[in-house]
């Protein structure tokens, strides 16, 4: 599978120009069918402070494609930078995920499922993930067949990450999720519900491949950041978990990622 680039001259020249790209990230918006100008005045924020928007799941209440036409009629309007997402589990609800996909596509939103993607320097690559628990206490596949498919299925998620992040040429690399890949930022959910909220097999190929930084969202209660056994930095951008932790600016978080200045790359 090839790259995706969307670099034009102008794209090209503030990459190689700017010292940091500056990288919007927020998850768990939910957009409803009565959503519409809602979610404007965050957008129309986060177009004036960012480079990039960077949606890490649950974009929709339920899947449904009129909810991902309001979304994408709130983020053109709002937004001119560039905007790459990944589905969430609510975007698998109704089976539509497909329509929600091409509709965002269509709006030139563009959605990361194992697929690289390069802009303004940086390669993106994202999928949506899976649970199933960390560490030692992490689901096995053993026993009923049921439970093999249920880790065949993060198992699988991990290596289109892999194959994703394998395929980046970029000195920096920077991951979507919406299922946590370390525990550290489900911390504060309720313990029974740490299985659910995602799952330690993501981290292995952000360690192996030297990830930038990584956001995610899914756990609402959760914690903010935390880092993977090989230190690589883990956002939790949630928008209630922000809203909670910071009620006096808007819900996104901000990172800017250092470029490498006045050199291109041949891709």
């Amino acid at each position: 599978m090839a790259i995706v680039q969307e670099t034009t001259p102008m794209e090209k020249q503030k990459a190689f120009t700017k010292e940091a790209i500056r990288l919007a990230a927020i998850a768990d918006v939910h957009c409803g069918r009565t959503s519409q100008g809602a979610l404007q005045p965050l957008f129309s924020q986060i177009n004036e402070s960012a480079d990039i928007l960077l949606l890490c799941g649950d974009l929709t209440n339920y899947g449904l494609p009129e909810e991902a036409q309001v979304l994408a009629r709130e983020l053109t309007a709002a937004v001119k930078i560039p905007v790459l997402v990944v589905l969430g589990n609510h975007d698998y609800e109704s089976g539509k995920q497909n329509e929600v996909q091409q509709i965002l596509f269509d709006a030139g939103i563009n959605v990361l499922d194992g697929t690289p993607y390069e802009i303004l320097g940086i390669g993106f690559a994202g999928v949506k993930g899976f649970a199933g628990g960390f560490g030692e206490r992490a689901l096995q596949p053993w026993g009923e067949e049921i439970i093999k498919r249920f880790v065949h299925e993060t198992v699988s998620e991990a290596l289109k990450l892999e194959s994703a992040l394998a395929k980046l040429r970029t000195s920096q690399r920077v991951v979507l999720l919406h299922y946590s890949p370390i525990r550290a930022t489900v911390e504060g959910e309720p313990y029974e519900t740490f299985p659910f909220l995602g799952s330690s097999r993501l981290e292995e190929p952000l360690n192996r491949y030297s990830v930038t930084a990584v956001f995610h969202g899914h756990a609402h209660q959760g914690s903010l950041e935390g880092r993977t056994m090989g230190g690589i930095p883990v956002y939790n951008v949630s928008m209630p978990l922000l809203r909670q932790a910071f009620p006096e600016r808007p819900p996104f978080s901000f990172v800017e990622i250092r470029t490498v200045s006045g050199t291109e790359k041949n891709m």
